[in-house]
């Protein structure tokens, strides 16, 4: 048994990286289904609005961290190309190189350190400005001190954030992976723990900044920290110039994460407008179902980013597609069974009538939705192969495609409905998109490789 698992494994790409992070994937996706009981246990109507408002406003954080931490993880990569471990604790090679990996540490403490200070201050003022404009007289709820927290706790993990993304750069992607997973199961377990103590709305944020603490200690005992002092003092005068190479992929980056942004919030607010907040629950929790297929089939290609950006900056373009294409047939083949292995769960939970498959959509907008999603896979592979080059080819697409979803999502809701949002948004994806997205791939895969 044991064999033909591991037979299996091999089978499908699956190392110790992708291991842990699809697992990671999975716990995160089953600690959200059983928080949600905790939480109405625990909390009453009012207190639960407040928790997940909580989140809703954290996610400022999107503009302030704008896609760096991928952009570190390929240039870490692409210089660690021509660079050799000399131990655990020190690398070696080429001077400029050396200075340069240097110089992008010195780069990720201090934007980053700067960025979570002025985050910290904002999500407290806004918070505060907004709770106390929208509180509705519910003046004995203690939100304050738990938003304070839980503000600080955000912070935090924006100002750690690069140090992962540096560690995956240097091919540490499985000891990453490994302490984001031990982080999820504390944090839910902490989570859980405060909730049944009573402790209110202070339990996601006690919970949040004790597990911040995980990061700093996985660093300090073990030979990471010796690894990043030694890459710090190596700094001379080869650095990597923020404004004329990272600033220019940056800001193309971060605009086509805002278009994803904002396109997939319209969905919810339009539906429960035109057609109530049941049919808007039911897009919620499916989107939530097709996001997780998403992140976990994606851990096939996201976990080869470094491996990418080596080979390229190496120039090996013959292995590089073929390492790529091998993980793109893993990566299809994983979306496509969940996302059957999805609509079986959904059909045989509303053919026997049980209540939680009524939580989902109908199964013609279900089936639509399956599909962009699968489109969605392949088109973030593609994004993802040409983005290692160090490039954000899809710039334009993406705004092009956000503007006539967001368009398609107003137009059609209005006139058509749940039908029509979902029709619009699938042959916009299925049909423009894939389109476009397959002509940028081969055009700049042919100029860059030439």
């Amino acid at each position: 048994m044991l064999s033909y698992i591991q037979s299996l494994s091999r089978k499908l790409g699956i190392d110790g990286a992708i291991a842990y992070t699809v697992l990671s994937r999975c716990v995160q996706a089953g600690g959200g289904l059983v928080s949600i009981i905790f939480i109405a246990k625990h909390l009453t109507k009012i207190e639960q609005g407040y928790y997940y408002t909580f989140g809703s406003i954290l996610a400022i954080q999107i503009f302030f961290e704008l896609g760096l931490s991928n952009i570190i993880t390929q240039y870490v990569a692409h210089e660690m190309a021509h660079l050799t471990w000399n131990g655990k604790s020190d690398i070696q090679g080429d001077e400029a190189s050396m200075s340069r990996l240097s110089s992008l540490l010195h780069f990720c403490i201090k934007w980053f350190g700067i960025m979570a200070i002025i985050l910290v201050v904002i999500l407290i003022i806004a918070g505060n400005v907004f709770f106390n404009t929208y509180n509705h007289g519910d003046t004995y709820v203690n939100w304050q001190s738990p938003w304070i927290i839980l503000c600080i706790s955000t912070a935090g993990s924006l100002m750690i954030s690069p140090i992962l993304s540096f560690f995956e750069g240097l091919s540490k992607v499985k000891e990453v992976a490994m302490m984001r997973l031990v982080q999820q199961v504390f944090q839910l377990t902490l989570l859980y723990i405060f909730l049944s103590l009573g402790l209110k709305l202070f339990s996601s944020p006690l919970a949040a900044i004790i597990t911040f603490f995980i990061v700093p200690i996985w660093v300090l005992v073990s030979y990471k920290f010796v690894l990043l002092k030694n890459i710090w003092n190596k700094l001379t005068f080869y650095k990597v110039n923020y404004r004329l190479e990272i600033f220019p992929l940056q800001w193309k980056i971060a605009l086509s994460w805002i278009s994803g942004f904002f396109i997939f919030q319209l969905f919810n607010p339009v539906l429960f407008a035109t057609e109530g907040p049941i049919v808007a629950g039911q897009m919620g929790m499916t989107l939530a179902a097709l996001n997780g297929v998403m992140s976990i089939s994606m851990s096939w290609i996201n976990t080869k980013v470094p491996v990418f950006s080596n080979l390229i900056a190496l120039k090996d373009f013959k292995e590089l597609d073929r390492v790529f294409a091998v993980v793109v047939r893993q990566s299809s083949l994983i979306c496509g069974a969940a996302l059957g292995f999805l609509l079986l769960i959904v059909f045989t939970l509303k053919y026997f009538e049980l209540q939680i498959g009524n939580r989902f959509l109908p199964f013609f907008p279900l089936i639509l939705l399956c599909t962009a999603t699968f489109v969605n896979q392949l088109i973030s592979a593609l994004a993802t192969y040409l983005r290692c080059h160090k490039e954000e080819p899809f710039l334009v697409q993406s705004i092009v495609m956000g503007l006539l979803t967001a368009a398609s999502t107003f137009i059609l809701g209005h006139a058509f409905g749940l039908n029509g949002i979902v029709i619009g948004y699938s042959a916009l994806v299925i049909i423009g998109s894939l389109i476009w997205s397959l002509l940028i791939f081969y055009k700049k895969r042919e100029l860059w490789h030439t």
